[in-house]
Formats: C-alpha cells, sequence, structure tokens
C-alpha cells in the first residue's frame, strides 16, 4: 500500500486537521529513526471518549518516563478527539456522533533531529492523532471464545512505556497470527507477563489474577477497571507473580484491551482453558462493561 492509497480517514498532524494520504512528516523525524515516541488509543462510545482522564494519566506517566514534557494539556487532547470524532462521524454520513463508536489514537514523537542516539534539546515534538471506526471482536469469538498460543517474552524490560518502538510486539503477535489465533499470551522465565497487545486474566474459583504492576508489564486502562468490576460483582482480585502451570490450570483465562474490552480464552497452546466455554466469572466481568459503557454515554 502506498500512502495515496490510504483511506481518507481525519488526523490531525502538528496543529492542522486533514485526512491520512495527505499527512506527512519528516524522514529524520526520531519516530521514523528510532521509534523515539510514545502512544494512546481511546475507545470512543457514543461519541464520548471512555475513561479519558485514566488514558490521559498514562500517556504522562508514558511521556515522563521517556523524557518528554506532554506538548498539550488535557483539553487539548480533548479537543482534539472530539473534532476527530465529529469528522469521522460526517465523513461516513452518520450524522449523529452517538451511533459510531470509534478509536482516537494519539501520538508524540520527539520531533526531526540529525540522526544521533543522544536526545536532543532543541527538538519539538511531533504530535498526531486519528480515528476509526472501532472493530470489536465478533459475537461469535465472544459466544465461543478465542484461541491462543504462548510464547517466551522477548521483548525489552520497559513494558510499562506505552512506546512506538512495538517492534518486539509485532514479531509476537504475528506468533499467533501465523496459526490463526487472536493473540500470543507471553511468559518471561516462567512467569505470566501480558499478551502481544493486551492484558491477561486468570481465573480460578471466584478470584481474578494478573501480573503485578511493574516494568515488565504496561498498565492497561482495565486494569483498575476490572478491579472495580471485582468489588462489585464480590469477587476477590489479586495482583502478583503468576507461573505458568497456574495458568494452564486456570478455570477462566481472559484478555483485556481497548477493543477487546474482556475476552474470554477458551483455548491455550491447542487445550482448552477450564470447560473449554466461556465461564461465569467473564459473563460478569463482560456485563459490567457493558454497564460502565451505557454509564459513561448518558
Amino acid at each position: 500500500m502506498q500512502a495515496e492509497d490510504l483511506p481518507p480517514l481525519p488526523c490531525y498532524l502538528n496543529g492542522a486537521y486533514t485526512e491520512l494520504p495527505n499527512a506527512r512528516v519528516s524522514v529524520m523525524d526520531r519516530g521514523f529513526i528510532f521509534g523515539d515516541g510514545v502512544y494512546e488509543v481511546i475507545p470512543v462510545y457514543a461519541g464520548r471518549p471512555f475513561l479519558f482522564a485514566q488514558h490521559m494519566d498514562r500517556l504522562e506517566r508514558s511521556l515522563a518516563a521517556v523524557r518528554m514534557t506532554p506538548p498539550l494539556d488535557r483539553a487539548g487532547w480533548l479537543a482534539i478527539a472530539q473534532q476527530l470524532i465529529e469528522r469521522l462521524a460526517v465523513q461516513r454520513a452518520e450524522g449523529d456522533v452517538s451511533r459510531l463508536d470509534q478509536l482516537v489514537y494519539l501520538q508524540v514523537t520527539r520531533g526531526v533531529a540529525l540522526r544521533d542516539h543522544v536526545i536532543p534539546t532543541d527538538a519539538s515534538p511531533t504530535v498526531f492523532a486519528m480515528t476509526n471506526v472501532m472493530r470489536p471482536p465478533s459475537s461469535l469469538d465472544r459466544a465461543l471464545g478465542v484461541a491462543c498460543v504462548s510464547a517466551e517474552d522477548f521483548r525489552w524490560k520497559l513494558a510499562h512505556i506505552k512506546s512506538t518502538s512495538l517492534l518486539g510486539s509485532v514479531l509476537a503477535r504475528q506468533i499467533s497470527a501465523d496459526v490463526g489465533a487472536a493473540e500470543t499470551i507471553m511468559f518471561r522465565e516462567g512467569f505470566l507477563s501480558e499478551g502481544s497487545a493486551s492484558n491477561v486474566w486468570v481465573v480460578r474459583g471466584r478470584t481474578v489474577m494478573g501480573p503485578p504492576l511493574d516494568h515488565l508489564v504496561l498498565e492497561g486502562v482495565r486494569y483498575r477497571l476490572i478491579e472495580s468490576f471485582c468489588r462489585q460483582l464480590g469477587l476477590g482480585f489479586e495482583l502478583r507473580r503468576i507461573d505458568r502451570a497456574e495458568v494452564e490450570a486456570a478455570d477462566e483465562l481472559l484478555l483485556s484491551s481497548a477493543t477487546k474490552e474482556v475476552l474470554p480464552v477458551t483455548t491455550l497452546d491447542d487445550r482448552p482453558v477450564g470447560s473449554g466455554k466461556p465461564g461465569p466469572v467473564y459473563a460478569a466481568l463482560y456485563a459490567a462493561y457493558q454497564q460502565a459503557k451505557q454509564e459513561s454515554s448518558q
């Protein structure tokens, strides 16, 4: 695909709104040369960004971790997101933004400079944003669950930064794509870390367990959301190191992300997870998620 073949989706680049085929950055942008940047993906339901403040919290944590100053305040980011949401709705002849669920992508790179590993002091950040229609898991995936495969986590050890340097995750995701699976669930030295593009949850009885929040795991925005759901539903919630044996013996295995929301895994490495069907904890968490979405859009 060439740039001119891209769909004319609305986007924002350094202060101007345009469409994807027309957006251009310098070949010396450090995001292109080094992957020197961070990003955020925000789901939009009924025209409203979902958990916007929490996504901003994570964007600001990532910027701080890579020693970049936020180029916009939260009001500025929200204004860009809302403009893109409205533009896509108009472009698709929907008119009413409440009829169109979207994903807003935000990215900040360190900007343009001559190639040098040392961080430049005079570069201006490149600010980019775009939106697209959200494509959630199918009803069949929700009814039957999805298949996953496992792999060693070979990525870098600063996974808590939502970096645009995603080659490790690309290669990890391709492991599952090559065999028609939905996700690659990764282990580091025998302990669960995360999926290539999602967080992973282990259910035993009525307890939901996830890896601890440290530099080896990206803190998904749904971490705290799922914790709150567990409190509401009377479920146990634990963050701790989880070894492979516990994952393989799970009653239920779940994925969470902006696009997946909460999704059941019913097969791991060609072996059934629990009963081999989506379980009651998944059903309860998914229902709570849908209720939260509805309340946020009112």
